[in-house]
């Protein structure tokens, strides 16, 4: 007997949100967590922001909070809508972060651009099942919606130019940087620590093995080689198998309970969450710079 689908009857371009929530807290809640994962290794193969990222040392110093954070703040607008008073603080948090930098509307548009892609490229290789048409279009529109709130220019309409943007941008711009290197050492190492210290080295591999050679190549990471490729992808598509017969998930899984999560064992305060100035390493005009805490400009989306 076949699992029924609960995003069957909803309409991608209204309840785009119920459907990427379904997606990801029912569907697919191991599948997007992980493929989220690797679009983060992504968005560091581009210079411009694994620099800033090394730059910062969020992602080298304290590698742990930042990934809470970044997972805990980009879930809350998805469980609790755009427009609850979480979604709101949320996205305020966010773009008083992002705000204390000088990032471009590309690189946004990039990283932006990985969220949709990288997820559904995973689940047409890894998942239990395929995504529908509708399935597609409603996480197209999710991420519209929340490029949208943090006030990034020029999304596409379609997920072809969600894909044929990423696609584009890393043959342009992904190019080794030791800082965007460390970054990646210090995810990767995260990554591995989430499970018993005697597997640390298969995850690393097996992570590894998981990146394309143009990623690898950034990163000047040795190549897994074929065998281990092969023995890594034959392992998703065999717990694939599993997934799909067995009963389907009655409660949801959510980010910020799950063990990875470990910066906030007794509850979170969102105004405190991130990064905050002093100690921004990048000169900004004065109509470029929110420090954190402060009240968000006028026509700010997350208002």
């Amino acid at each position: 007997m076949s699992k029924r689908n609960p995003n069957i009857g909803l309409d991608p371009e209204t309840r785009y949100v119920e459907i990427y929530r379904n997606l990801s807290t029912y569907e697919f809640p191991w599948d997007i967590n992980q493929s989220l994962s690797f679009a983060l290794f992504r968005t560091y193969a581009v210079p411009s922001i694994g620099r800033l990222l090394d730059e910062t040392g969020a992602f080298t110093q304290d590698t742990q909070k930042r990934y809470d954070d970044t997972s805990i703040l980009l879930e809350l607008p998805l469980l609790d809508g755009f427009d609850s008073r979480n979604g709101k603080d949320a996205l305020r948090r966010i773009n008083q972060m992002h705000r204390m930098y000088d990032i471009s509307n590309e690189d946004f548009l990039y990283v932006l651009s990985t969220f949709v892609v990288v997820p559904a490229r995973w689940i047409e290789k890894f998942g239990w099942r395929q995504l529908t048409a509708a399935e597609l279009r409603a996480s197209v529109r999710y991420y519209q919606t929340l490029g949208k709130h943090m006030g990034i220019k020029n999304i596409p309409e379609t997920f072809e130019g969600f894909e044929a943007l990423m696609d584009d941008y890393e043959v342009e711009h992904f190019a080794f940087d030791p800082g965007a290197r460390r970054v990646a050492d210090s995810t990767l190492a995260l990554l591995a620590s989430f499970y018993p210290s005697f597997a640390k080295p298969v995850i690393e591999l097996f992570s590894r093995s998981l990146m394309d050679q143009p990623l690898l190549d950034a990163f000047r990471y040795r190549d897994p080689g074929p065998l281990a490729r092969r023995l890594s992808e034959g392992a998703l598509k065999v717990r694939a198998r599993i997934v799909a017969v067995l009963p389907p998930r009655r409660t949801p899984l959510h980010v910020h309970d799950m063990p990875r999560i470990k910066s906030y064992p007794n509850g979170f305060e969102i105004a405190k969450m991130g990064t905050f100035t002093p100690g921004c390493p990048v000169r900004h005009t004065g109509t470029e710079l929110a420090a954190a805490g402060e009240p968000t400009p006028a026509g700010d989306p997350a208002n």
